[in-house]
């Protein structure tokens, strides 16, 4: 993969749900230089275990071979559906890339307490392995997880991709397509 290359481009994926049965993701295609050129959409269970399935339907209704990695905003999306990031990474061949935005101590416990003896989602969970910081040049610090390429690949990708704030742009705007969304349902 080209990093420097303004025509690389990041599927980012970002959901939004308000206490509901299900929740909205979008994907949105960027290039670099930050035009934008692919939208889809995709439900799935606040709660459940399907985030993953929903991220593979967005990937295949933009059905797009010039995508280079993908991004997603978080691992854990709409209320603990756990994302499988293997499993991804095995469907598509892309490089993916997690991000977060908090220090967190992590989130065993409460998965304990809201799925109480759900096991497969505790395994999931700690499938996702540790999180790294980055410093973005914007000085803001960001969290990532990588598959698929190296962490210093990821975080120059995720600095790239960000204009100002915390937030890369293709996670930020998939989060504001999916809250205008969540708004007409």
């Amino acid at each position: 993969m080209h990093v420097h290359k303004k025509g690389l481009r990041a599927l980012g994926i970002a959901e939004s749900f308000a206490d509901r049965e299900c929740s909205t993701l979008t994907g949105v295609v960027m290039r670099k230089d930050m035009q934008i050129d692919g939208i889809a959409l995709a439900r799935i269970t606040v709660g459940g275990m399907d985030a993953t399935e929903g991220i593979l339907r967005i990937v295949q209704q933009l059905h797009r071979k010039d995508v280079n990695f993908l991004m997603v905003s978080g691992g854990v999306i709409s209320w603990y559906n756990i994302i499988d990031p293997d499993l991804i990474q095995a469907r598509t061949g892309l490089p993916l890339i997690m991000v977060t935005y908090e220090e967190s101590e992590g989130l065993e416990e409460d998965i304990l307490r809201h799925f109480p003896g759900d096991e497969s989602r505790l395994k999931a969970y700690h499938r996702l392995g540790t999180r790294f910081p980055v410093t973005l040049s914007t000085g803001y610090t960001i969290f990532l997880r990588a598959w698929g390429l190296p962490e210093h690949t990821a975080a120059l990708l995720c600095d790239s991709f960000t204009r100002d704030g915390k937030i890369p742009e293709p996670l930020r705007v998939a989060r504001l397509i999916a809250r205008s969304v969540m708004t007409l349902t």
